[in-house]
């Protein structure tokens, strides 16, 4: 169903901005449009804005009913379901804290965020693997409820019908608390205690026909904030997808007719690598803007969508920690190929060296963020990691890259995949964006392994495409043509295959794995 006349306009901002600070959008919503579908899964299970509103308000009553007050913190473990943003509401209405937690990690990891965000209620996806033994080793929890299914010792999720649905009637704006990807060592909890809301009237949608897609996991912070809270805090509904497939997702974009979507470069990659008969058998017109972030993407690989779908590409580059206002439209990158986002202002962002002088235009160096223009956040229960990446003001996700003579900002990788042969540093996104130009390369991961004399040598690790196999004459015609893409300096002096790469559900590949078995046993790994 289409959205009812009269949901525009001035007095419509003023009352779902007004209603951001009591986390009661929905409410609005479900009052406007009580029975236009808000969130569609692609198994077919749905719900309206009025039954995701009415959810929500249950889910307050049944927490504060065992024992849950304003500020105390819930987790939840769950894949793209429709109870995911009911509980999401829920939190955001009843004053509580909520941590999304990473469902594809062990029972003894997930374990962990719950015991260390200090959830009182677990809400479960039983269909997780392991997940009821996340609640026995969790003594502090007061609540532990059960979707889609029985676990032992949990309550159903069902058992809310017996809250009334009715608008709870003192509400408190609640928070997320997202954990870090955790690339070397246990995850960490982004605490903002002081962020600004996020969802307020957006007057960009065009809420008669917009719709997003949600590719991506919903505890990541991106879809989490922009396919699910934001669009649906502006009335407009959202499709989860819970596992990626390729074609399917353009079947989806079709049939749903989807407008907007956030994607990572990975995903680019798939639904390039389908047959061109394929690709052309689906009309994606309804696509207007599509938002990618989250892992660098190959120039090819972006200059290929833009080709295939048009100007909709819309790039930032912030991290779960947050961002400063870097982005870049797709005409913009057109001109400046490669390019991330432009700095906002001078005092925004700073590119610096190792002795904390800021860089030339140019030169690659640590990006460093105002925690000023930032907001500000801490590691949850963890003074060292946050003060360990600060410098005057500044914080850093551990990114490097370098601003040209027109601000516009370059990734060339982390400083801890930074590899460094013989005493000059090597940035492996660099090779990895050439490699990947390859007509046999699905993807590639450039790490350092260990070189007797300079420390580190470059190696290439490669996913080939469907229809190539290993070979050394592959591997030659390869490196052959690392020689003529990359400075000399920067060809990996040998390339290795496998099946997969392994990368976490932000889409970024996992450099940390991929170069670990190389250094085992070694006392040191530089």
């Amino acid at each position: 169903m289409n959205a009812p006349a009269g949901i525009e306009g001035a007095d419509i901002k003023a009352r779902v901005d007004a209603a951001v600070d009591s986390g009661m959008c929905m409410a609005v919503w479900a009052e406007l449009q009580p029975d236009k579908m808000a969130v569609l899964e692609v198994s077919g299970r749905s719900r309206t804005f009025g039954e995701l509103n009415a959810n929500a308000n249950r889910l307050v009553k049944m927490m504060r009913a065992h024992g849950l007050e304003a500020g105390d913190a819930v987790a939840i473990v769950c894949s793209n379901r429709v109870e995911f943003p009911e509980v999401l509401f829920a939190t955001l209405r009843g004053g509580f804290r909520l941590t999304p937690v990473n469902w594809h990690l062990k029972p003894d990891e997930i374990a962990y965020v719950v015991d260390n965000c200090e959830a009182k209620a677990l809400f479960a996806d039983a269909r997780i693997g392991g997940v009821e033994a996340v609640g026995a080793s969790c003594p502090q929890l007061k609540l532990k409820v059960a979707i889609g299914g029985e676990l032992p010792n949990f309550t159903a999720y069902d058992d809310i019908a017996a809250f009334p649905g009715e608008d709870i009637d003192d509400p408190v704006r609640g928070s997320t608390m997202l954990y870090s990807s955790g690339t070397t060592g246990r995850p960490k909890g982004v605490y903002k205690p002081g962020a600004q809301a996020i969802g307020g009237y957006d007057p960009m949608y065009d809420r008669a026909v917009d719709k997003h897609i949600c590719t991506g996991p919903a505890y990541h912070a991106s879809p989490l904030a922009g396919d699910i809270r934001r669009a649906l805090n502006n009335g407009v509904p959202t499709v989860l997808i819970d596992k990626w497939d390729a074609e399917q997702v353009l079947q989806i974009i079709q049939d749903q007719k989807v407008t907007r979507g956030h994607f990572v470069p990975i995903m680019f990659q798939r639904m390039l690598n389908l047959p061109a008969e394929v690709r052309a058998k689906y009309d994606l017109s309804s696509l207007k803007r599509i938002t990618h972030g989250a892992a660098p993407c190959p120039p090819d690989v972006k200059r290929a969508m833009i080709e295939w779908l048009g100007p909709v590409l819309f790039e930032y580059y912030a991290g779960s920690e947050g961002g400063v206002g870097f982005t870049i439209t797709s005409e913009d990158w057109l001109k400046h190929p490669g390019a991330v986002g432009r700095r906002p202002h001078k005092d925004a962002a700073k590119i610096l060296d190792e002795n904390g002088q800021e860089c030339a235009p140019g030169v690659a160096g640590a990006i460093y963020l105002s925690l000023k223009v930032q907001g500000g956040f801490t590691y949850y229960k963890d003074d060292a990691k946050t003060d360990a990446g600060r410098r005057d003001g500044y914080f850093t996700m551990g990114d490097v890259g370098y601003l040209d003579e027109d601000d516009w900002l370059f990734l060339t990788g982390r400083s801890a995949e930074t590899i460094i042969a013989g005493g000059v540093n090597i940035y492996p996104q660099e090779i990895d964006n050439e490699l990947i130009k390859h007509p046999a390369v699905e993807d590639s991961c450039t790490v350092g392994v260990p070189h007797d004399e300079w420390g580190e040598e470059i190696r290439a690790v490669i996913q080939l495409k469907p229809g190539f196999a290993h070979s050394d004459e592959l591997r030659r015609e390869i490196l052959d043509y690392a020689a003529r893409v990359v400075a000399k300096y920067k060809v990996p002096r040998g390339v290795d295959f496998v099946e997969t790469l392994p990368r976490n559900e932000a889409g970024k590949i996992q450099r940390n794995k991929v170069r670990a078995p190389y250094w085992e046993g070694r006392a040191r790994a530089i």
